[in-house]
């Protein structure tokens, strides 16, 4: 008795290097650490240096910088 081929197609093996997709909630906070450190920094220059923490002055700007510039790190994660 001779099998008949399936009509499915086979399926494609992930190849070794590849990675898989990233996680639901990896979109959202990339884009939302973006906007957090934006929003830090326009809140600093509207309040004119008394919020979001007075105390420190002028390194509340590093700090929305550093906050953003965690999220466009986690750009080069995305898939």
């Amino acid at each position: 008795m001779a099998r008949t081929k399936s009509t499915k197609p086979a399926r494609a093996e992930q190849a070794s290097g590849e990675e898989a997709p990233n996680p639901v909630w990896f979109k959202p906070v990339m884009f939302g650490f973006m906007l957090l450190g934006l929003a830090w920094i326009i809140v600093f220059y509207v309040s004119q240096g008394k919020l979001p923490i007075a105390d420190l002055g002028s390194w509340n700007i590093l700090i929305g910088f550093g906050i953003a510039f965690v999220g466009f790190l986690m750009t080069t994660r995305w898939r």
